[in-house]
Parts: C-alpha cells; structure tokens; sequence
C-alpha cells in the first residue's frame, strides 16, 4: 500500500488537526512521498521547496489545510 493512501484514509477531523499543527512539514513530506510513488519532477520540487522556505511553508499550509477542508486531501501540486 502507498504511503499517501495511508495518510488519506485518515478520518476528516485527524487530517484538519494534523494541518493545523503540523502542516507545514506535513505538506513538504507529502509531496516528496507522492514523488517517489507518481514519478512528477513538479510535485518533488514543490515539496522541497515547502520544506525549505518560510513563505512556501506557510503558503503551502494554508493552501493544504484549505484543500483538506473542502476536498479531504491535499490537491494542490500534488498530482
């Protein structure tokens, strides 16, 4: 099983929790992971690029807790 299925099985209410307190590094890794099972360079760029700058970490976090909200899983640049 992939690992971001795993993550995205989580119910609603424990992902929104999860992006609240941690969803900055939540949405770097996830990208990165989603890298390694989709093969998209973008997806891996975007990832490192949440993880190691300020403005992309909190972009990423409020996009990310946005999208968990109303689709139930990180979308964005995510493919």
């Amino acid at each position: 099983m992939k690992l971001t299925e795993e993550y995205e099985k989580l119910p609603r209410i424990a992902k929104i929790i999860l992006q609240i307190f941690f969803g900055a590094l939540i949405g770097g890794i996830y990208r990165i992971v989603r890298f390694t099972e989709t093969k998209n360079i973008v997806t891996l760029v975007v990832g490192i690029l949440v993880l190691v700058t300020g403005l992309g970490n909190f972009v990423a976090w409020l996009v990310d807790l946005i999208t968990e909200i109303l689709s139930n899983r990180i979308t964005v640049l995510a493919d």
